[in-house]
């Protein structure tokens, strides 16, 4: 019910041990949080977009993504550019457009861009199980892991338990609209899908105790560390290295290819 069109290819990046990749992601989010230029945000999604060429996704996927990403981000260029205050960089009408909400528009859009292509180059390319036994790898808090799996595998047969009931309630004649009925009906449906899923969760936590549950999860999967990983996680660490450096120190970056 819930695609994973990005963690199926056979590219150089889905190769990669997953504990490297989810590693390098969460470094990678950190550096690209800090950046505070528009020149280092646009050398990290140029990086990033190279980064997501390699593991060669769905094009149709990457244009959706985008479009859900940059639908938040034209609001924000909406607002505050005129509400920014500050310097006045231009004035349309009854509009005065400022220079700082220009700026700051424009670096939150590339910031915002580039953790997307990262994300899908190395997060979303991978299932969510790996994701999370992967994450269980990397010493995160076995609670948050079991948490995580526990809601991938349950919220499928929660949206099933939706879908069921919505379906009948259209069978019998329910048309949704801004009524006290249709709340009291969509409110009735919502409950019952809670109370279905508690006693789904119960029986469920029975079932894995009676089996030798003992709290966290065996994996079948088997992560080994290779030489391309080692080299790809190094690569990466100077490319953020460099982007840092950038951003911190543009003035030396420029005086060196001047005097080139």
């Amino acid at each position: 019910m819930f695609e994973e069109p990005f963690a199926h290819g056979a590219s150089f990046l889905h190769g990669l041990d997953p504990r490297f990749r989810l590693g390098i992601t969460a470094i990678a989010a950190v550096c690209l949080a800090v950046l505070r230029s528009a020149g280092g945000a646009f050398a990290a999604l140029v990086l990033a977009g190279g980064l997501l060429a390699v593991g060669r996704p769905p094009l149709g996927w990457v244009a959706k993504r985008l479009c859900a990403v940059n639908v938040f981000i034209l609001f924000l260029w909406l607002t505050v550019p005129v509400f920014g205050g500050g310097e006045i960089l231009t004035i349309r009408g009854p509009v005065a457009i400022s220079r700082s909400g220009v700026e700051l528009s424009t670096l939150v859009t590339l910031k915002a861009n580039a953790m997307l292509f990262l994300f899908l180059a190395l997060a979303a390319s991978m299932d969510s199980p790996t994701f999370g036994h992967a994450l269980a790898r990397l010493r995160v808090p076995p609670k948050l892991v079991f948490l995580f799996l526990f809601t991938y595998r349950y919220i499928h047969v929660i949206a099933e338990e939706w879908g069921r009931l919505w379906t009948a309630a259209r069978l019998r004649g329910f048309t949704p609209r801004t009524d006290r009925h249709s709340y009291r009906t969509i409110g009735n449906m919502l409950g019952m899908v809670f109370v279905g899923s508690f006693d789904r969760a119960v029986r469920v936590y029975e079932a894995m105790l009676l089996r030798g549950f003992s709290g966290h999860f065996q994996s079948v999967a088997v992560f080994r560390a290779r030489p391309r990983d080692v080299a790809f996680a190094l690569t990466a660490l100077l490319c953020l290295a460099g982007v840092l450096a950038f951003d911190v120190y543009p003035d030396l970056f420029r005086a060196w290819g001047s005097r080139d």
